[in-house]
């Protein structure tokens, strides 16, 4: 028997610790895990919860009064011949983007983004038919960021001359029991300009002159138009998520329009001036300086040279 080999086989020891597959499981779960947090820390766009506070509007109208009768023309070309906006461009046409790079913290294609909002936010707010005549407000109110959008529903549902609460400071509408387009080829001018504010906010500055030619609501083809200019200065503020939404935040807005009187109110319509008329006596609403939060009525006069030579 002890030429025999035993007749159980010895087993190799238990070897302690991890196994190979075991160590490289555990190894890419801790890259995966270290990837995940990299990425988080990356992410262009910010949560909800730690974006910058969103300011409401502030708003400031210039009704501009002329020193006579408003003058007019049955053909709407010659009155834009014979005045500053014969070089103006028409429509959309008059808000071109201007040329555009990248910033410190933001991509050529997110300040194209910024600017290209804010571009749509002019044509829809200020070359909309249906805007201008009062039937549609949704066309802007798509393009607020949702934290303004109860300022932006006070303001039509409860308008005020307040600085905070005026439809004219969103938009621009004509009274249409007042005033009619009589003509869709508006001219406008003016230039867009984007800058980096900080390392989460874009800010576009839009400066426009637009200029409507309007007759009397319900009038006969025939009957003389006027032009009415708009100038338009508004503050456009973009976060990470508003260009994500394509959505803006629209900061600051300051009018200046005419021919206007200014002893009418122009928080909700405008109510231009038309051919023939001349400015209502009085000057604007009172000012109290006791009354804190509120804003000084304003009025300008319109210069002589900025109406059509006819």
């Amino acid at each position: 028997m002890a030429d025999h080999a035993p007749a159980v086989r010895r087993r190799p020891p238990l070897r302690r610790g991890l196994t190979r597959q075991a160590l490289l499981l555990v190894l890419l779960i801790a890259l995966a895990f270290g990837t995940a947090i990299y990425m988080s820390l990356r992410n262009p766009y910010q949560s909800p919860a730690a974006r910058r506070p969103v300011e409401p509007l502030r708003m400031t109208l210039v009704p501009l009064a002329p020193q006579g009768a408003v003058p007019g023309a049955a053909d709407t070309e010659a009155l834009y011949a014979h005045s500053p906006a014969a070089r103006y461009r028409v429509g959309a046409a008059g808000i071109p983007l201007p040329t555009y790079r990248r910033t410190a913290h933001f991509s050529d294609s997110q300040v194209f983004a910024a600017l290209n909002n804010a571009k749509q936010y002019l044509v829809r707010s200020s070359l909309y038919p249906e805007v201008l005549t009062g039937q549609q407000v949704r066309p802007v109110r798509g393009l607020i960021d949702g934290d303004q959008l109860d300022q932006f529903d006070e303001s039509f549902a409860h308008p005020a001359a307040d600085g905070r609460h005026a439809p004219t400071g969103w938009l621009i509408r004509f009274d249409p029991a007042r005033a009619e387009l009589a003509s869709d080829r508006i001219r406008v001018q003016g230039t867009l300009t984007a800058a980096e504010t900080d390392a989460s906010t874009l800010e576009v500055t839009a400066d426009h002159t637009f200029v409507y030619a309007l007759r009397p609501a319900g009038a006969e083809a025939g009957t003389p138009a006027s032009l009415f200019t708009v100038r338009r200065e508004l503050h456009f503020r973009f976060d990470r998520d508003n260009l994500r939404t394509n959505q803006l935040q629209l900061v600051v807005s300051f009018v200046q329009a005419g021919p206007l009187s200014c002893a009418e109110d122009s928080a909700n319509r405008l109510r231009p001036l038309l051919a023939g008329q001349t400015a209502k006596e009085g000057g604007p609403a009172g000012t109290d300086p006791y009354a804190t939060g509120g804003v000084p009525a304003l009025c300008g006069v319109l210069a002589v040279s900025t109406q059509p030579k006819v």
